[in-house]
């Protein structure tokens, strides 16, 4: 996207067309008006406007430009955090609420894109958690206990079986969660925004917002070229966010993580690895993703920064990693190649926050945001509606603090995936 083949690499040449938008450039009146064209916000237009909202919604860039149309494309239940740390961060009403509909996520995103015929490559097989050592085994057995208890359908496989699903003898065992799955991301964004169109949202792309004020009651939302006056503004702009709402974005600390994709593999390839099409990720501190796309694509990822010396060195270590894992790729060669970033709290939890009267938004997916996104994106719909209450919703108000030292720790960030990066894999 803007002519940058790392911004969005594999998806953006995969998925189908975005739907046909344009820049606001009148002055408007809406209903709601959603300042992002994320999940979140794609998912909240979706849902006012099937309940007969005058919505409008102001993305920067192009739908799917943030987060949503970057990421792995694993379709999460719950966030980083183990279920029980929900309750001790936000108490026991928040904590178990939160929990409900977070780990419930991926079956909202099923039901949409079945509902709307969304092409987005979904696939519903689950995902792979993967142990590295005897530790890993331990933190997986202690996540699927948590996750259990709560009636989850999770599985911890052992070695053998954890082998023959992902064709690689490199783990120890895994977590099987069957309410997860993966799809190709910016597809699933592209079809949210068609869904929220032909519902009748109007949807404006190039249309980054400079300023907010309030007139009569009712709040007005500038561009550069035109304004939006309404009653409601959703922020949903999150780790991508500028301009007004700017301190969501200092509220985060930046982990930019990569995706390199190899050219679609030959059936016997296939065959060996990942046959059923889990989506995986591992249990090391700088971790690894990798999954396969309808077209038979290996995507491999971990974090750091596609950019200056991380361009090799990421590169590189990703050819050693991938063929200790899986020997029969021989040398590997990727078609596709990008990056973005993923916004990180103190308790890697997700926020709500009002920005004054009418003003609100969720925000801090901590790498999460294709289930949250689309979770999150409904409750405010439903909250605008008044089918819920502000004491109802699913996280407590909390304040914007930014954490201390954060341009530090995201330069360190990314320096240390360089250096993890540049020694791994060698011996």
């Amino acid at each position: 996207m803007l002519n940058d083949a790392r911004s969005h690499g594999l998806w953006e040449k995969t998925a189908p067309p975005a739907p046909l938008t344009r820049r606001l450039e009148d002055s408007v009146s809406a209903d709601v008006v959603i300042v992002g064209g994320g999940y979140t916000g794609l998912s909240a237009a979706l849902h006012l406007a099937e309940a007969g909202v005058d919505v409008r919604l102001l993305e920067a860039a192009e739908i799917g430009f943030g987060g949503a149309g970057r990421n792995v494309g694993l379709i999460n239940a719950g966030m980083w955090v183990m279920p029980d740390d929900f309750p001790k961060h936000l108490g026991d009403l928040y904590g178990e609420r939160a929990l409900d509909l977070l780990g419930n996520g991926p079956y909202l995103v099923r039901e949409l894109i079945e509902k709307h015929g969304i092409a987005c490559e979904f696939e519903k097989s689950g995902t792979l958690h993967l142990a590295v050592g005897p530790q890993g085994v331990k933190e997986l057995e202690e996540r699927a206990r948590q996750w259990q208890k709560r009636g989850a359908p999770v599985t911890i496989l052992d070695a053998a079986e954890t082998e023959r699903r992902v064709g690689s003898s490199a783990y120890s065992g895994a977590l099987l969660d069957m309410r997860a799955g993966t799809l190709q991301p910016l597809a699933y964004a592209r079809g949210l925004a068609a869904a929220a169109i032909e519902a009748g949202a109007k949807l404006h792309t190039g249309s980054a917002v400079t300023e907010t004020s309030e007139a009569e009651g009712r709040k007005i939302v500038r561009t550069a070229t035109g304004e939006v006056k309404a009653d409601w503004i959703i922020v949903a702009t999150d780790a991508y966010s500028t301009g007004p709402w700017e301190a969501v974005r200092r509220e985060q600390v930046h982990l930019p993580y990569f995706n390199l994709a190899t050219a679609p593999l030959s059936d016997n390839l296939r065959r060996s690895i990942l046959a059923s099409r889990e989506g995986c990720w591992d249990t090391k501190d700088v971790l690894s993703s990798f999954r396969m796309d309808q077209a038979g694509r290996l995507v491999f990822g971990s974090v750091g920064a596609l950019r200056g010396t991380g361009l090799s060195v990421h590169k590189n270590w990703a050819r050693r990693s991938l063929k200790r894992l899986f020997p029969q790729l021989a040398e590997v060669e990727f078609e596709a190649e990008w990056y973005g970033k993923i916004g990180m709290t103190d308790n890697a939890l997700p926020r709500f926050h009002t920005f004054g009267r009418n003003v609100i938004g969720f925000s801090g997916y901590n790498g999460r945001g294709i289930s949250p996104g689309t979770s999150f994106g409904k409750v405010l719909a439903r909250h605008i509606l008044g089918e819920i209450t502000e004491a109802d919703l699913p996280l407590p108000l909390t304040q914007i603090e930014e954490p201390g030292f954060r341009p530090i720790k995201e330069a360190y960030y990314e320096a240390g995936a360089q250096l993890a990066h540049l020694a791994g894999e060698r011996f």
